[in-house]
């Protein structure tokens, strides 16, 4: 496959690279053997009926799907400046503070 300068400037725009000119020309040879290569893959036989590749077990066990608190070791108003029916109160900002 020939790849040419503006294919290069092209890809290079979409990947959001700066290229100049004068590696343009090197970058299209160096991405035509690139493709060359992939190309052979076509080359390899391949068995129409093999399993895919599964890494790890071929199922998988689901766990129950239940929402289950985790313990605190310290209840937050234990360790809270100020807290109240269940939340954190924090002083106001300097320029909101009523006067």
């Amino acid at each position: 496959m020939k790849i040419g300068p503006d294919t290069v400037r092209h890809v290079a725009r979409l990947a959001e690279l700066a290229v100049t000119e004068r590696e343009v020309a090197d970058l299209a040879l160096k991405l035509e053997s690139i493709v060359a290569f992939v190309e052979q893959l076509e080359e390899v036989p391949s068995v129409g009926d093999a399993a895919p590749l599964v890494v790890g077990p071929q199922t998988l066990r689901l766990r129950q799907d239940v929402v289950d608190p985790v313990p605190l070791v310290h209840q937050p108003d234990s360790f809270a400046p100020d807290f109240k029916h269940g939340f954190f109160l924090v002083p106001k900002l300097g320029g909101l503070a009523e006067e």
